[in-house]
């Protein structure tokens, strides 16, 4: 979301297999294939795989609902049935921008991360966690746990979940009284889904050029754990063609809630295409696909020109590619590719 401190089985077709399938003339299932955008007008996009299934979940344009689709294939997720989980209220405590919502299963039970304002000021941003107990997350009778609790009461949003050695973490991004930027990175064990269980550690500060175009900012976090290391992407600077996608290394034995375990990307690790007409990707999330492959998903516009605030510019559209790894181990996003079916 843009700061206002004022700022993530190719579908085996619905065709199955005629009756007669094999004999001449008979049709045969074809794979549908990932098309982008995946889904319009969702962005701050996250896809959770659990089981057998692919639980889709994003900001809507609305700033007012918590929303969850299912597939049985990333594919599937485009045009499959969006189910509202929650509506903020009409007034009082998060009746504001709803934001950025991620939904986690741990302890028996699911778990949505969201952002929330106020109905008297909007933009004052905190960030709150539902539960529910059962198989289906869709038909579940979800309850409102309460606000994530952080050392200050200010701007807080963004918050992903990881496990790593046994600990469960949560990482989320938030403005820290005396330092003068929109929001910072921030990592900690988790004691229950909203309180910590130690004092945060800040993991980064936007401080290079390519983080503070229009506002300071580093949010948006997600955690890719892959060949010995942690890659922890952010996402960098105004919601226009400016933002951008940042990444945090650290290796995997290390002491993670040290921030001087963590080195930074000095440039963006993914960023606008000019050439591909996608602008501004960023915040994403990662998920793996019914083939095994490593995907990026996130979100994009695909234009440059944005008419008044970028907040309120629907047309951040959810996308999602391959990632690659170079021989070092690394992740490389490549670039965005273009509208279109995925290869």
């Amino acid at each position: 979301m843009n700061h206002i401190i004022n700022r993530r089985e190719l579908i085996v077709g619905g065709a199955a297999l005629a009756i007669g399938a094999g004999l001449p003339g008979a049709a045969q299932a074809k794979e549908a294939k990932i098309q982008n955008p995946l889904v319009l007008q969702r962005a701050d996009p996250q896809i959770l795989r659990h089981g057998d299934d692919f639980y889709f979940t994003a900001s809507v344009p609305e700033y007012d609902r918590i929303v969850l689709r299912r597939a049985k294939t990333i594919a599937g997720l485009r045009d499959a049935p969006e189910t509202v989980i929650w509506r903020r209220p009409t007034s009082g405590k998060m009746a504001g921008y709803i934001w950025a919502p991620e939904i986690h299963h741990f302890d028996g039970k699911w778990h949505f991360y969201f952002a929330a304002g106020d109905g008297d000021d909007k933009f004052h941003i905190r960030t709150y966690v539902l539960q529910a107990e059962g198989a289906d997350p869709l038909t579940a009778d979800w309850t409102l746990l309460g606000q994530l609790e952080t050392p200050w009461d200010s701007f807080t949003l963004d918050s992903t979940i990881f496990a790593h050695k046994g600990v469960r973490y949560i990482c989320w991004a938030q403005h820290e009284p005396g330092i003068a930027t929109n929001s910072n990175l921030y990592l900690a064990p988790l004691k229950t889904p909203t309180t910590l269980a130690a004092p945060p550690a800040r993991l980064t500060v936007p401080t290079l050029d390519w983080e503070v175009q229009g506002f300071k900012v580093a949010e948006g976090p997600a955690l890719l754990a892959r060949n010995g290391r942690l890659f922890l992407t952010y996402s960098a600077s105004a919601t226009d063609a400016r933002y951008c996608m940042g990444m945090l290394t650290a290796d995997a034995d290390a002491d993670i809630m040290d921030p001087k375990a963590w080195s930074k990307s000095p440039a963006p690790v993914f960023a606008t295409s000019e050439a591909n007409k996608v602008f501004g990707p960023g915040h994403n999330s990662f998920v793996v696909d019914e083939k095994g492959r490593d995907l990026l998903v996130y979100h994009g516009r695909d234009y440059r020109e944005i008419k008044g605030d970028p907040l309120f510019d629907h047309n951040r559209h959810a996308r999602v590619q391959p990632i690659a790894y170079r021989k070092d181990g690394t992740p490389d996003f490549g670039v965005p590719v273009a509208n279109g079916v995925l290869g």
